[in-house]
């Protein structure tokens, strides 16, 4: 092991000190580069075009964006107006939600779209496409986000999927808890428990909104149902 090393050493002492020995380096390095340049040149070009591309994808991406934000407004509006057969469809003038997303796809735009059109599904009872919609929506706001868990909770919970249902009443429980919304969550989670027989969870979950949201408006009915439930279970 020691010779290895001191000719190791050996080696990288006379690269430094001889001149003749870097000269011959550095020729066989040039011979390599003029072998092999035909191949080089393909690898920069194609990393060249591969950075290209992806620049362009982003600035194109980002100019859709602003382009099709513009166009949501007046669907919105109809949104906010419960004109939701316009806000679907458009208006023969400015587009809908529909056509935002099939005309700008990967957009930040026509991902909030799916969110309302999710929404819109949900409340006319076409529960498979509000999920196919509402299943494509992700958010950076975590109010939001857990909106939308609980919405794809409520379709799963009307197509009988009680375990999914269960699975994303727990994540909009679990999304940024607060005051406000986690109760309607939790109340929903209890529901869905029960639905599927697991009564203990439901009764934990009754006593979770009762302990740390007495505050809220679903504080009355946790604790008559936690109190029914229990009464079940004593039998």
């Amino acid at each position: 092991m020691a010779k290895k090393e001191t000719k190791k050493a050996h080696d990288q002492t006379e690269l430094i000190d001889n001149p003749e020995v870097i000269a011959s380096r550095l020729e066989k390095g040039e011979a390599f580069l003029k072998q092999n340049s035909k191949v080089f040149a393909g690898v920069l070009a194609a990393a060249v075009v591969l950075i290209g591309g992806i620049l362009f994808f982003q600035i194109n991406t980002q100019n859709q964006n602003e382009t099709a934000q513009k166009e949501m407004f007046q669907a919105v509006y109809f949104y906010e107006q419960d004109s939701v057969q316009l806000a679907l469809d458009g208006d023969g003038i400015n587009p809908g939600f529909l056509s935002i997303i099939e005309d700008y796809p990967r957009t930040d735009a026509a991902n909030l779209a799916n969110f309302y059109v999710g929404s819109i599904y949900l409340s006319e009872r076409k529960y498979e496409e509000a999920l196919n919609h509402l299943e494509q929506f992700s958010a950076d706001d975590y109010l939001v986000q857990s909106k939308a868990y609980s919405l794809v909770g409520d379709a799963n919970m009307e197509l009988g999927n009680i375990d999914d249902a269960i699975s994303n009443y727990k994540k909009a429980a679990e999304t940024n808890a607060n005051k406000y919304f986690t109760p309607k969550y939790l109340y929903k989670l209890a529901v869905a428990y029960e639905e599927s027989g697991k009564i203990a969870e439901a009764i934990a979950t009754y006593t979770t909104i009762e302990e740390e949201y007495f505050e809220s408006y679903e504080y009355a009915g946790a604790r008559k149902h936690k109190a029914r439930l229990e009464g079940l279970a004593s039998k």
